[in-house]
């Protein structure tokens, strides 16, 4: 399984929308702070349902946005564009020909609230009172298609739809494009919005979701032995990678290096993980990346709550890096972005590099004894850490892993 290990791409611009914040600061902050984003759903139509508990987007895109721009667009497609936006600013908006800009974004379902929606106005209403952008935005395509329209890109728009594993999948497939030659920048990562009764009723009969209807704040517990299941969230986050040359040569500055990946797939269970197929991704990113377990300082865990998964993933890293890295679970405060869930898994390991500090697992309180990983409670840990990995697994038997270095850096070796 040996992969030849390939030059690193610079990851100089992020951006995200999620349940803590509006903003990559925002939601950094409230990550360091062990705020939860997770709150209960009052509207009327929840009130029916057996699990009435989400992570909301806590600012709304379209009020960013503006109300014009909004209706044109799925709230899929609002939030990557609100993302895309930030992280083309931090990036210091690169002066680069369209022809070598590329975007990939990554989603489970696309514009599924437009697709609903629109179906139940058809129903009651008929076919004259549907939009004439029905079709643009239910594309699962939207979200990519719309931020390679805002900026430009010319050297392909793409959109991985794999399931949970979808943003990261993104971000693998954003380094494969600059490594390849087909690029020099590369905007990608994630986007969902599907806070939708359906979503709700279908993940709660497959029992996949908390039931905690009455303690939100408590209800997503990675690897903690009283989980019940994950929690639903929505928002997106996005990267702007750039070849180590073409950062370089106008001067950006580098939040850290994306310097391996890995994507596998299970071929086994439609929603039950395998552990193999875990290991394999985990392998290969570090292969790609030129590192060993043993350079790996942190791990930023896919960790989604539920009681099968989270076991399973523990294995898969302890058996593919060891028991030394220090883990974090950050759903425990954003719930599950599903889509988007890998790339917001990719910021918050960039930024644990570059700052030095690792945000604690929230509601983490009984450690299931079967996970034997040094899973940072509590209060974030501080530190200095030279590689670290962000996984990211879906439905379908998605596995995908983001392999990170500090600017520079060989990995510690």
């Amino acid at each position: 399984m040996q992969v030849r290990a390939k030059a690193g791409v610079s990851v100089t611009g992020l951006g995200a929308t999620t349940p803590l914040g509006g903003d990559v600061p925002g939601t950094w902050e409230a990550m360091l702070g062990g705020r939860s984003g997770i709150g209960p759903i009052e509207e009327a139509w929840a009130q029916g349902l057996p699990v009435r508990i989400a992570g909301r987007m806590a600012a709304d895109p379209a009020g960013v946005l503006g109300r014009v721009a909004a209706r044109r667009l799925d709230r899929c497609q609002q939030a990557a564009l609100v993302a895309a936006r930030e992280a083309w600013a931090d990036a210091g908006a690169p002066a680069v020909e369209p022809e070598r800009l590329a975007v990939v974004i990554g989603t489970g379902v696309g514009g599924m609230l437009t697709t609903l929606g629109q179906d139940d106005l058809l129903e009651a209403s008929g076919a004259r009172r549907i939009s004439p952008y029905t079709v643009p935005m239910m594309m699962p395509n939207g979200p990519a298609a719309v931020v390679s329209m805002e900026l430009g890109a010319r050297a392909g728009a793409h959109t991985p739809v794999s399931a949970c594993a979808s943003g990261a999948e993104a971000i693998a497939m954003g380094l494969d494009l600059i490594r390849l030659g087909r690029a020099d920048v590369v905007v990608a990562g994630g986007a969902e919005a599907c806070l939708h009764p359906l979503t709700f009723a279908g993940f709660a009969q497959a029992k996949a979701l908390s039931r905690r209807n009455d303690a939100p704040a408590e209800a997503s517990r990675p690897f903690d032995a009283a989980r019940d299941g994950f929690v639903l969230a929505e928002g997106a986050a996005l990267v702007v990678l750039e070849s180590a040359d073409f950062a370089a040569a106008r001067g950006a500055r580098a939040h850290a290096t994306l310097a391996g990946a890995g994507v596998t797939s299970d071929a086994g269970h439609i929603t039950a993980a395998d552990s193999a197929g875990q290991v394999r991704a985990i392998r290969l990113a570090l292969s790609s990346a030129g590192l060993t377990g043993a350079d790996i300082g942190h791990v930023s865990a896919h960790a989604t709550s539920t009681p099968l998964g989270d076991v399973t993933e523990a294995e898969s890293i302890s058996e593919a890096v060891g028991a030394h890295p220090a883990v974090t679970a950050t759903k425990s405060m954003t719930g599950h972005l599903c889509g988007a869930a890998g790339a917001l898994g990719a910021i918050t390991t960039v930024l644990t590099l570059r700052e030095g500090v690792i945000p604690a697992t929230r509601n983490l309180n009984d450690l299931d004894p079967r996970v034997k990983l040094d899973v940072v409670t509590g209060r974030p840990r501080h530190g200095h850490w030279t590689a670290a990995l962000t996984n990211a697994f879906g439905f379908g038997g998605h596995n995908a892993c983001l392999l990170f270095t500090t600017p520079q850096s060989d990995g510690g070796r």
